[in-house]
């Protein structure tokens, strides 16, 4: 047995006190105790705040994507140490495998957002607003790390995934975290903790680690912390209420257990492949992580005249799943994590049992292969059947976490989407049908109570996630019970940990803050052309103020004739009446080429090719007659790292195409990418 070690003010320290017993939960021997007596979490926070933030907060975003792109590398590489433990908690190799790499690969998802974040050490986001008629004032937000430390309150069912997939987004957006595991698991996540320390990737302070209960955890927050807690819906509003998180309005992120609907379609009967797709699906996500899973389907919803053939069909599958070692060859469930969750779910099946009769399964009456099912936290799947889903209320109030669910007839898919609904918000629902017109009819109706949905049939069945995985670029979370909360979801989930504010003023200034060029700000021509110079060369705000073109109605017939585009506004004047133009018009491309041909520099440089367009937009006609010049400007420049030794080291430069006529007026803007090779090559 070992005392488990806390790792606060850059250090391991043993708990003090007689701490959490945790248990092997296949063996029941005792592996570990978890404390977290005696901590000063006053002092814990405030080491995180005045040593972890400014060390994060001085790296740009795309840096900290570097960082938790060479951490995902490091723990990927020491993988296969980690699944000794995770069998420990009960879980299969498949299981593992989804808290361990599932959890290394949102840590890969995060590091790859560094591009879309930008070099800067904060956030330009959305559009600018303009506020003037001149274009002399004007506003944008800009998202910045907050200034405090993030508290991460995590569940026992996936000790490491659970932990990475909100420290990818808060080490991205450049917050410290203190991690608190639940005290039954944490012996698993302390050990890829230890390596993240020894890693030595993350700066000093970023990231700390409590053990035990960490009763008290909470006590010091202030305004600029932030709290996210998965778990219990009855302990995750009990935290959220607290007086210091409503007093000091700390944003609080709870990822609560939902009572998740599986709805099989009314066209998908016995015999098609979405029937047999649905029966596979439900079974998984009952005996994954043998059902303790917030996205586990806890109400398995049929169309009243297939409940015989899904219960029949079910049962069969449920009755070929071995229970017992996950070390055992064919073990395909393993046990609940500790005994205590025996006894909580056993007492949840019974409270179900009260009022809804057990047709799938047996409390005590089940074979273990490979262990003493006395020692162990086995239990058995258990399927209930709720005929009559809209009196009997239990089973869209009562979540026994485990391998447990109820079948519910409905008689219609209005019915189908009011008995989903009376989860009262659920992470997830899922629909199999190959029916679109049921499919949308069943999103539309159940949106507003769901996080997510997952559209299941024989078209995406191979290549699906499934019901139960939440993915790093989707957004987890849902209404009502399910917390109300948003984790993941790409970049959603990094602005969480960012204070957004909205800045003000003069184009000019505005750019000088955001060194994004602001539309109206000052331009700066200089003698040697910008695509004559390297990437750390060229400013923002750099422009070069092209020759101009006449454009002739010969222009738009040779066009037409490359493109293949003879649109009637561009070829047949005769066909303009009760349209918005007074003559052959220029095509948009044809405007946007001739301004490529103006503001390119044709000789061998550092440009090493054009990248793409962010935005274009053609603003007013171009007539032949109308002469046309480009304002082209260096509007951001984005840094990016070498693939390799023999790769050349270049940025991303953003250019404003700014087309204008002769009486001065824009006709179009594009912003264009272009790859551009750094001076030095080290």
């Amino acid at each position: 047995m070992q005392n488990l070690h806390n790792y606060t003010l850059g250090a391991w320290h043993p708990h003090q006190g007689k701490g959490t017993e945790q248990f092997n939960a296949i063996t029941g021997e005792l592996i570990a105790t978890a404390g977290s007596e005696g901590l000063d979490y006053a002092e814990i926070a405030n080491y995180a705040r005045k040593t972890g933030g400014p060390g994060l907060r001085k790296m740009t975003f795309y840096q900290r994507g570097l960082m938790l792109k060479k951490l995902a590398l490091f723990l990927h590489e020491r993988r296969k140490s980690y699944y000794p433990l995770s069998y420990a908690t009960g879980a299969t190799k498949v299981d593992s495998w989804v808290d361990i790499e599932g959890g290394i690969g949102t840590l890969f998802a995060y590091a790859s957002l560094r591009r879309k974040f930008g070099n800067e050490t904060f956030y330009v986001d959305g559009e600018a607003v303009k506020s003037s008629k001149e274009g002399t004032f004007m506003g944008h937000h800009i998202l910045s790390p907050r200034h405090g430390v993030a508290i991460h309150i995590n569940a026992f069912n996936f000790p490491i995934w659970g932990m990475l997939e909100k420290l990818a987004p808060t080490f991205l957006a450049g917050m410290p975290s203190i991690v608190k595991p639940s005290e039954l698991t944490s012996f698993l996540t302390q050990q890829m903790v230890k390596d993240i320390i020894n890693s030595g990737i993350l700066p000093e302070g970023a990231l700390q680690l409590v053990c035990g209960t960490g009763v008290g955890i909470l006590d010091p927050v202030t305004s600029q912390d932030v709290v996210t807690f998965t778990g219990s819906a009855v302990t995750g509003r009990m935290l959220k209420s607290l007086p210091q998180i409503i007093e000091n309005a700390v944003p609080f992120n709870m990822e609560a257990d939902s009572l998740n609907a599986s709805v099989l379609g009314e066209d998908a009967v016995p015999g098609t492949p979405e029937f047999d797709i649905f029966i596979k699906e439900v079974h998984r996500e009952i005996v994954t992580k043998a059902g303790q899973k917030c996205t586990a389907v806890r109400r398995i919803l049929v169309p009243e005249k297939l409940v015989e053939d899904v219960q029949i069909a079910l049962g069969k599958r449920i009755a070929t799943t071995p229970i017992g070692d996950p070390q055992v060859e064919g073990v395909r469930m393993g046990s609940l994590v500790h005994k205590v969750q025996v006894e909580e779910v056993r007492r949840r099946v019974e409270e179900l049992n009260a009022g809804t009769d057990i047709v799938i399964g047996n409390l005590d009456d089940f074979e273990v292969i490979g262990a003493d099912r006395s020692k162990g936290a086995f239990f058995n799947p258990i399927i209930f059947l709720n005929d009559d889903p809209f009196k009997k209320q239990d089973s869209h109030n009562i979540e026994a976490f485990g391998p447990v669910s109820t079948i519910m007839p409905y008689r219609s898919l209005d019915e189908a989407i009011e008995i989903a609904n009376m989860g009262k918000g659920s992470l997830v629902s899922s629909i199999v049908t190959a029916d679109e017109r049921i499919a949308r009819d069943y999103v539309i109706g159940s949106a507003p109570y769901h996080g997510r949905i997952l559209i299941l049939n024989e078209s995406c069945a191979k290549e699906s996630t499934g019901h139960g995985s939440p993915l790093p670029q989707l957004m987890h979370g849902g209404p009502g019970r399910a917390g109300g909360g948003e984790e993941l979801g790409g970049a959603r989930g990094v602005k969480h940990y960012l204070q957004t504010t909205a800045i003000q003023g003069h184009p000019t200034f505005i750019t000088a803050v955001t060194n994004q060029y602001q539309y109206g700000g000052r331009q700066t021509e200089k003698p040697v052309h910008v695509f004559r110079k390297h990437f750390e060369e060229l400013e923002i705000g750099e422009t070069v103020v092209t020759a101009r073109h006449t454009v002739t109605e010969a222009d738009i017939t040779n066009f037409a004739n490359v493109s293949g585009d003879n649109f009637y506004a561009h070829m047949d004047s005769t066909s303009l009446e009760g349209t918005i133009f007074e003559q052959r018009v220029a095509h948009g491309y044809f405007v946007l080429s001739k301004a490529a041909g103006l503001f390119v520099d044709p000789k061998k440089g550092p440009v090493l090719l054009n990248y793409g367009i962010d935005e274009c937009r053609f603003t007013k006609p171009v007539y032949p007659g109308m002469t046309i010049g480009v304002r082209f400007t260096v509007k951001e420049k984005i840094d990016q790292e070498k693939k390799s030794e023999e790769d050349v080291a270049k940025g991303i430069v953003k250019f404003l195409v700014d087309v204008y006529d002769e009486t001065g007026e824009t006709v179009a803007l594009a912003t264009i990418l272009t790859m551009v090779k750094k001076l030095k090559q080290d």
